[in-house]
């Protein structure tokens, strides 16, 4: 589950999940969900593979890059994703997504986000599962 909240001239995203590839595919939805109004709208009939390694020793890097690629798709090939298989082992994230060529005619874009940013990034364990805090340009 996410949750979307204002920061001054950014957007944040706030994601709780019980176990920790859910909070990436919902830290991964939520962030779609601010560029695209009608999420819903976004269907499933074209899908990739994503493998990132996370050169850190942090989670809070491999959210990053998990997000920083996501947005890099939609900024060169302008495909929105709506659907997110994340599997996590070690320092390996391996996904399959599913989205679809963005249509302007049944898309309502929302917010340009230009960046992924480092500030208030967080990933954590806590008594309740995992939460994650991440702060985007638009």
């Amino acid at each position: 589950m996410y949750e979307i909240f204002e920061h001054t001239a950014d957007v944040g995203i706030r994601v709780r999940a019980a176990a920790l590839e859910a909070l990436f595919a919902d830290a991964a939805r939520g962030l779609f969900s601010v560029m695209v109004a009608n999420l819903d709208a976004v269907a499933a009939v074209q899908q990739e593979g994503v493998h990132l390694t996370n050169e850190g020793d942090r989670l809070d890097d491999l959210l990053f890059d998990w997000l920083d690629d996501l947005l890099y798709r939609f900024d060169t090939r302008r495909v929105l994703f709506s659907q997110f298989d994340v599997r996590i082992e070690g320092k390996d994230l391996q996904a399959t997504i599913w989205g679809e060529p963005m249509d302007r005619s049944r898309h309502e874009m929302d917010r340009e986000v230009k960046a992924i940013t480092y500030h208030g990034l967080k990933v954590e364990r806590d008594r309740d599962g995992w939460l994650a805090e991440v702060i985007v340009d638009i």
